[in-house]
């Protein structure tokens, strides 16, 4: 269900949205609507995580848990760790892969070509 809603705009906005409009090939009408959705997703999420930081600061307050900076700091630092084997082991089987496929490439090289018949009797 639509409603209709009255904006007062200065002469200045209503000209800059007209221009735009044309500009872009809409109307005002879907600048504006379109406008006001992205502030209010843009607004609720911002709301949604203030409340958010409230409940963590009240949860902190009746319970004291927390973690604190060193534990932080060797937590990323561990993942970090893990992220540059995990890296370092897809290259080396990326290298290995490589390295095989060579030498098939290699050891196809070497091998007598195959005689193929196009049609009986007849070799190439």
């Amino acid at each position: 269900m639509s409603t209709t809603i009255g904006l007062k705009l200065d002469d200045e906005t209503r000209n800059r949205l007209q221009r735009l409009g044309e500009a872009r090939d809409r109307s005002p009408h879907w600048l504006m609507k379109t406008a006001i959705t992205q502030f209010l997703d843009r607004e609720e999420r911002i709301e949604q995580e203030r409340l958010e930081d409230e409940a963590r600061w009240q949860r902190w307050v009746e319970t004291g848990a927390h973690i604190d900076h060193d534990e932080m700091t060797a937590w990323l630092d561990g993942l970090a760790a893990h992220a540059d084997e995990m890296a370092r082991q897809r290259q080396d089987a990326d290298t290995g892969r490589e390295r095989k496929s060579a030498e098939k490439a290699d050891d196809r090289a070497e091998e007598p070509h195959a005689v193929i018949a196009d049609e009986p009797g007849q070799w190439r």
